[in-house]
């Protein structure tokens, strides 16, 4: 087995990663420094050059000139994913105002897209910096909530709406919310390496729960096993070339709330 040293990694800080980070600490292939930030965080570390290898949300992918995107896993869902909701005590299609978790751009680009073509709808765009507008909605308001916040909202408003199941519903193909990319140049041997740590973790689902801060978490189990899909496959491929193609083009101006 070759031992790479000193690999500089940027995972994200949410329960859907548990398994890679635990494969990446315990397989033996790397020997790797972690950051482990929110998605838009470790865009910039990547950027920056501080980072080699990093889970990155999928709509900031096209725009980076020096990634290229390895390993056979990802960030995804076939179905419901849980943690990626538009929240509201008001039907989607009379919401004027969306509240924008905006840490990562996938899932505020994938907002604007459904609101486009799926919910027919022009709402404004506001910037979620304090979440205690969560606790008193106005008549109008949604909110798009990403992560593990997103359990503790579970049953709260009237309408949820899963991003991934509403993205499902409009174009037939699965989704890849973040992807694994490499510095270009980077030796294939950190490729193969770190291939190998998140097929060991992905293997060991209940292992990385139990060795984490999510293992009194009665949901952690089901969400991996049944809301995530950690497969890179050819339906996510053809899915995220749509959603490159069509997706990205309509960016929601998210003004300051």
């Amino acid at each position: 087995m070759v031992m790479v040293i000193n690999a500089k990694i940027a995972a994200i800080s949410y329960l859907n990663t548990i398994p890679f980070l635990y494969g990446i600490r315990h397989e033996g292939s790397l020997c790797a420094e972690l950051i482990i930030a929110p998605p838009s965080e470790n865009v910039q570390h990547f950027i920056e050059g501080k980072v080699d290898l990093a889970l990155l949300p999928a709509a900031v992918v096209p725009t980076l000139k020096d990634a290229q995107v390895i390993t056979d896993y990802c960030i995804g869902a076939v179905g419901p994913v849980r943690t990626v909701l538009v929240v509201s005590n008001t039907p989607i299609e009379r919401v004027e105002r969306i509240w924008m978790d905006c840490h990562s751009r996938t899932s505020v680009q994938l907002v604007g897209y459904l609101a486009k073509h799926r919910w027919k709808i022009a709402p404004q765009y506001l910037a979620l910096d304090d979440y205690t507008l969560l606790d008193n909605p106005q008549p109008g308001d949604a909110f798009l909530i990403i992560g593990d916040k997103c359990f503790g909202y579970e049953g709260r408003f009237a309408y949820s709406y899963d991003l991934a199941s509403e993205w499902i519903a409009q174009t037939k193909l699965p989704f890849a919310f973040a992807l694994w990319v490499a510095r270009k140049g980077l030796s294939y041997q950190v490729h193969d390496a770190l291939q190998r740590c998140l097929t060991y973790g992905v293997e060991h689902i209940y292992e990385a729960i139990m060795e984490s801060d999510y293992a009194q978490k009665d949901y952690a189990y089901s969400y991996l096993t049944e809301n995530i899909d950690f497969l890179f496959d050819s339906q996510k491929h053809k899915a995220l070339k749509k959603f490159w193609d069509f997706g990205l083009k309509i960016e929601p101006k998210v003004n300051p709330g």
